[in-house]
């Protein structure tokens, strides 16, 4: 599976243009996909300098990443569409926000990857199963 992620907000706390705190488990995370045969493609706002920096930071992590803010590596993007073609986009600004890294992993470890649901049900049994919330205490939690 092709898998498009972000950057800030997702693998680091939202802090652009410096590069915020680690989330807990996302590089782990990240490098388990990758040894699960997963491509992994930087999908960030950052360019130039900034998105050398972020590069960097993963690398240093031991995060190597197949290509970033494009398809493949030797992919020329200066001009035309910044259009990405992924399997998955792991991203903070989804629609309800982004789970928790391990959410992230059992659903695509599971399958579910492009079946990801508010109702997390699917990904756990009945012992690991979150307490459900009323929705008033989904919207203002």
């Amino acid at each position: 599976m092709v898998i498009a992620v972000d950057f800030d907000g997702t693998i680091v706390e939202h802090r652009y243009p410096r590069i915020g705190k680690p989330i807990p488990f996302a590089i782990d995370i990240l490098k388990q996909l990758q040894n699960e045969h997963h491509i992994l493609i930087m999908w960030t706002v950052r360019e130039g300098d900034l998105l050398q920096e972020a590069i960097d930071y993963c690398a240093q992590q031991g995060l190597i990443f197949f290509a970033h803010n494009s398809n493949f590596p030797e992919e020329d993007r200066s001009s035309g569409s910044r259009k990405l073609t992924a399997d998955l986009f792991i991203d903070d600004r989804n629609f309800g926000g982004l789970p928790d890294w391990g959410i992230i992993y059992r659903g695509i470890h599971k399958g579910l990857g492009h079946d990801l649901k508010f109702n997390e049900e699917d990904l756990f049994n009945e012992e690991q199963r979150p307490a459900k919330l009323s929705v008033w205490r989904k919207i203002f939690k």
